[in-house]
């Protein structure tokens, strides 16, 4: 039983970003990072040919094998040695960003069905497993999620506020919106400080409110630009103390 656990902790251990002298570690996590780059090769080409299919389906035995071997140590990952560790496990973000990075061989083996053919569209998710290969994105991913209550606070500050002018500038400009969507749409390109020019208010009063909804675009950029960089520098502080003691 003891050796059973030290080889799953030898699989956990490789699995989780390499440590320095952890040549097995280091050298998973370059394969895993170059399946990923490469994984992602078929989303810049319209037609898909053999060549793709042959990268989809290496690509997606590899996560498959990933996948599987990161619920088996799923205990460690999460420190509970009991069924809990496995469930928990399969619901986390990354878990199921794992899986949605797989699916896409779905469409291999089923090309007849429509909604199995959107699966290709989840070769995207492949992306996000870069995070887990990079000492630096960990940080990040750490800083966004100890800030996430402050981030969806100034989120839902803008859905409210994209909301309110859309139905204010809908309401004033009748003649300029055929939907409250387009309204919607003018109201988050002009938050956002985009102004594509395609459409745009007529009236003073809308200008007045397009302007607004200028300022308020860079307060609103400033915003959580300032939370996460400060939530940043606290985390490469807390880091290098721990290394300089």
């Amino acid at each position: 039983m003891e050796n059973n656990y030290d080889f799953k902790r030898r699989i956990y251990e490789v699995l989780e970003v390499s440590s320095i002298g952890d040549v097995s570690s280091r050298a998973y996590d370059k394969l895993m990072t170059i399946a990923i780059i490469v994984g992602l090769v078929p989303l810049t080409l319209k037609d898909n040919n053999i060549y793709t299919l042959m990268i989809d389906i290496l690509v997606s035995i590899l996560f498959i094998i990933d996948y599987i071997a990161r619920i088996y140590t799923a205990d460690y990952k999460m420190g509970v040695k009991n069924y809990r560790a496995y469930i928990a496990y399969i619901f986390t973000p990354l878990a199921i960003f794992d899986l949605l990075s797989i699916s896409p061989i779905l469409y291999i083996f089923f090309p007849s069905f429509a909604v199995i053919g959107l699966f290709r569209l989840f070769r995207v998710f492949r992306v996000l497993k870069l995070v887990r290969y990079s000492k630096t994105m960990i940080v990040i991913a750490n800083v966004v999620r100890k800030v996430r209550t402050q981030l969806l606070a100034v989120l839902l500050l803008i859905i409210v506020y994209i909301f309110v002018s859309a139905m204010l500038v809908f309401q004033l400009e009748p003649n300029l919106f055929k939907t409250f969507f387009d309204a919607l749409y003018w109201a988050t390109i002009s938050i956002t400080t985009i102004g594509y020019g395609d459409i745009y208010p007529i009236t003073p009063v809308g200008r007045f409110i397009t302007m607004i909804s200028a300022l308020m675009g860079m307060a609103v950029i400033a915003l959580p630009t300032g939370i996460i960089t400060a939530a940043y520098m606290a985390e490469i502080t807390k880091k290098k103390s721990k290394y300089e003691l």
